[in-house]
């Protein structure tokens, strides 16, 4: 079988043909055609060897996280799904602890011990191969109606999440979210950063993407077409950004870039919430002014959250703003993937340099 992996001890990221047919061996189980399968920066920092563990005892890891396929088999105990359902997994897996009540309950994206799995990622083979094998818990049935777009189901997750961890912090106020509209600032114009703001305006936000890159080009022409607003860093200062785009409620954070991010922070205006989502990949030089910062977080009430993976909440939720996005915004989500790539194409894309929005292999 056909799959793309990284050799870690090698320091080799190659394609091969000998990858094991995954074979389905407990009646929970489907058997999986891989249709597409989205790139991200996390695939780029394994393919720089910066992280990316194998399962045990073996020599590589097959990439890819963000994934759909089409069911060709399915075991004996699996309800819900059937042979041509598209579908897309969930990325970790719990971890082995007694002690993680999160694990425990189906929840490892909240994992307390750090000794999960994730497909793709760490201890456990992703999804870039010709066919994959997952229990039918960890997967989540598509509408054919998203095709096209629900490779992007998992990277929207993350903003689901987020905005189901603000929805609880913002029922602390005595009036929630009730009385005015509530102005939200996404870091990054990426596709982390733009689903997020799909999500946001879905959500009643006023949303203003901040990211590098001038307008007008196809990042900002997205976020016009959603009704938001766009500012290049490179015109806006972080001080200058309150004044020009207004009181900021929430800042959603997609860049992984931790100087950027809390230079941002200080425009987080009374009872706002930051979340950040990224994971620096490099080191960067920051200083902070701890006083200034931790002022500000305490006479402004204000809440700094992380947040990172997604349960099956999140996955529902984000097949359903799919839907929507695609029915309020049409074609704007087929806009925001620019790239396809044949799995041999894998090696020099994630290594190399190339422009667009998001890259998806596609095996079909």
């Amino acid at each position: 079988m056909k799959a793309v992996a990284v050799f870690p001890k090698e320091r080799v990221l190659r394609v091969i043909d000998d990858a094991p047919e995954p074979r389905i061996e407990k009646p929970t189980q489907v058997r999986v055609k891989t249709l597409e399968v989205g790139l991200c920066g996390t695939d780029q920092e394994i393919a720089r060897f910066q992280y990316g563990t194998p399962p045990d005892g073996e020599k590589y890891l097959i990439l890819g996280h963000e994934a759909l396929g089409e069911v060709v088999e399915v075991g004996e105990g699996v309800k819900g799904l059937a042979p041509g359902d598209l579908v897309v997994p969930r990325v970790r897996r719990p971890c082995p602890k007694a002690e993680c009540r999160p694990c425990l309950e189906g929840r490892p994206d909240f994992c307390l011990t750090g000794a999960y799995t994730e497909r793709g990622i760490q201890k456990a083979h992703g999804f870039m191969a010709e066919r994959f094998v997952e229990d039918v818990a960890w997967l989540h049935r598509v509408p054919r109606s998203l095709r096209e777009v629900a490779v992007l189901t998992e990277p929207l997750t993350i903003g689901e999440k987020a905005l189901k961890e603000l929805e609880h912090i913002q029922a602390r106020l005595p009036w929630g979210r009730e009385g005015r509209k509530l102005h939200a600032v996404v870091l990054g114009a990426g596709p982390v950063g733009l689903l997020g703001a799909m999500a946001l305006r879905r959500a009643g936000f006023t949303t203003t993407v901040y990211s590098y890159s001038r307008p007008p080009d196809e990042r900002s022409a997205l976020v016009d077409r959603m009704g938001g607003r766009y500012f290049s860093s490179q015109d806006v200062t972080p001080g200058e950004l309150e004044a020009r785009a207004g009181a900021v409620d929430v800042v959603y954070e997609a860049t992984g870039a931790s100087k950027f991010s809390f230079d941002v922070l200080g425009a987080l205006g009374p009872n706002g919430i930051f979340i950040f989502t990224g994971v620096p990949g490099r080191k960067e030089p920051l200083q902070l002014e701890g006083g200034t910062l931790m002022k500000s977080l305490v006479l402004k009430n204000q809440v700094v959250l992380g947040t990172v993976n997604a349960g099956p909440d999140a996955f529902d939720a984000a097949l359903a703003d799919l839907q929507a996005f695609t029915e309020r915004w049409p074609g704007a989500l087929q806009s925001l993937i620019t790239t396809r790539y044949p799995p041999e194409a894998v090696p020099e894309v994630l290594t190399g340099k190339s422009g667009g929005i998001k890259r998806i292999v596609h095996f079909d």
